[in-house]
């Protein structure tokens, strides 16, 4: 007899466990006014360096803090850590993305009400973390421009379930012939009126208008929470 059908059910169940724990979480967060930002994207697509730098601009007007998943080491929490926002490592071991309940365990001991942003760096992957929701209120679907411009058609389910789209890297765009264009065009036949933003963290180029885009978003999430703290 196959075990294909068991393995079905099992993953049924569990993935149904998890929107049990991230449906929580979501309204965790929105009874706290936190605004919650998960990133995916493959390995080398720049996600730690951008959330470094987007930690470390934010946090001069804004709360912030992240939790970062990898399989083993503690690298990505240490780089980010540089910005002196409160990080928290969360180590997957044999899983290749993270899970509800790995947030909800990560965040033990951290009052949620006092942060205006919450980052979520998932385990660099683009298949397994389309499938697991977090609780986040955005997710953002990285791709650098040394990783070419068909990524969206390779991996359709991940920019389906993402809301934003990165283009990492740009400082690179000319040296690896990067066609924007194709990209852009590639990103609407996957997912039609999803935005994108092209940036460099190395340069800075475009992550001030990625940055307006999240205090917008903030704003229309949690208004009160934002207006007082003002």
């Amino acid at each position: 007899m196959s075990a294909e059908p068991r393995l079905l059910e099992v993953r049924k169940n569990v993935l149904k466990q998890n929107d049990v724990v991230a449906r929580a979480l979501r309204e965790r967060f929105r009874s706290q006014g936190t605004f919650v930002v998960s990133l995916v994207s493959s390995p080398g697509a720049g996600k730690t360096a951008f959330l470094e730098k987007t930690l470390t601009l934010m946090r001069q007007n804004y709360r912030v803090a992240a939790l970062v998943g990898d399989l083993a080491t503690e690298n990505d929490a240490i780089r980010l850590a540089r910005s002196q926002a409160p990080v928290k490592q969360i180590t997957t071991g044999t899983l290749c993305h993270l899970e509800a309940v790995m947030i909800d365990r990560a965040l033990d001991g951290w009052d949620i009400g006092q942060l205006d942003f919450l980052f979520i760096e998932n385990v660099g992957n683009l298949v397994c973390p389309s499938s697991y929701d977090l609780g986040e209120n955005l997710r953002l679907v990285l791709l650098s421009v040394t990783e070419g411009e068909d990524k969206p058609l390779k991996y359709p389910t991940i920019f389906n379930s993402a809301d934003i789209a990165v283009i990492t890297k740009m400082d690179l765009a000319e040296a690896v012939e990067f066609d924007e264009e194709s990209v852009k065009a590639n990103i609407q036949a996957v997912r039609p009126g999803m935005r994108h933003f092209a940036v460099s963290a190395k340069t800075g180029g475009g992550i001030q208008e990625y940055m307006q885009f999240l205090t917008d978003r903030l704003a229309e999430h949690a208004p009160k929470h934002t207006a007082a703290r003002a």
